[in-house]
């Protein structure tokens, strides 16, 4: 479950390690055809502009260094002001979305979250073929998140694997995003996966983000995600999906 919080120490080391290793042997990995970097190796995502629509999800308390729990993503919309992440991110209460969170830092602000929207599936028996999810943002000085870091198109009917994707996410053992690309492969009718090592705690809800700009998956589904650091699943964006989608549209 790509949600659960694990513990600091040793395990933090080693997915300091593991990252650095993978970052090092980059260049012998054949580049992507459709997507940044290479194939199948994680790193420290660079502070782009496309990393910026990326952000970790917070409780209503605290500080923000090492609080963070799951990982959320800004998705074009009417009120500029919507989010993608896994149904199970939106199981608490009061939350907040910090886009491009670096080292107890919020570059672009702490929004906070007023709305979510699951799927009644989710609802009534959190099936992992809705693990799928939105939430709005309340506005800040006048401006909607997306007209501070912009946003990816949210996309639905898109075949498993036809392109590469990144997928970008916040692990709870880490305060710096990490960064992967690699082609999705077909788990099922329903589910899609994806190799990239060090996804760990933290990664649910990450976006899978193809060259065009689109999001075509999330960290979730099977497993809550994945029960391992180096594969994780996506629920196969569909009419479910597309439905939720049109839904956050209407308010």
């Amino acid at each position: 479950m790509k949600r659960i919080t694990r513990p600091p120490g040793a395990r933090r080391n080693a997915l300091f390690v593991a990252v650095a290793v993978l970052a090092a042997t980059s260049a012998s990995v054949a580049a992507a055809d459709d997507g940044r970097g290479p194939l199948g190796v994680t790193a420290r995502a660079s502070g782009t502009v496309a990393a910026s629509r990326v952000g970790a999800l917070f409780g209503d308390s605290g500080a923000l260094e090492g609080g963070h729990f799951c990982t959320a993503s800004v998705v074009h919309s009417k009120g500029r002001n919507l989010l993608v992440t896994a149904a199970h991110c939106l199981d608490d209460g009061n939350l907040r979305f910090v886009p491009g969170y670096r080292d107890g830092k919020a570059p672009y602000g702490i929004w906070e979250i007023r709305r979510t929207y699951v799927g009644d599936t989710w609802t009534g028996v959190q099936d992992e073929d809705s693990d799928v999810a939105f939430a709005t943002v309340a506005d800040q000085g006048g401006k909607g998140v997306e007209d501070v870091v912009g946003g990816n198109t949210f996309v639905t009917g898109r075949e498993t694997g036809a392109t590469a994707v990144t997928v970008t996410g916040y692990p709870s053992t880490l305060d710096a995003p990490i960064t992967c690309t690699n082609r999705p492969t077909v788990h099922s009718r329903t589910q899609q996966r994806i190799a990239c090592p060090a996804f760990a705690g933290g990664t649910s809800g990450s976006p899978w983000v193809n060259g065009y700009g689109e999001v075509v998956g999330v960290i979730g589904g099977h497993e809550a995600g994945g029960d391992t650091d180096d594969v994780s699943y996506s629920v196969v964006l569909g009419d479910e999906a597309r439905a939720l989608y049109r839904s956050t549209q209407e308010q």
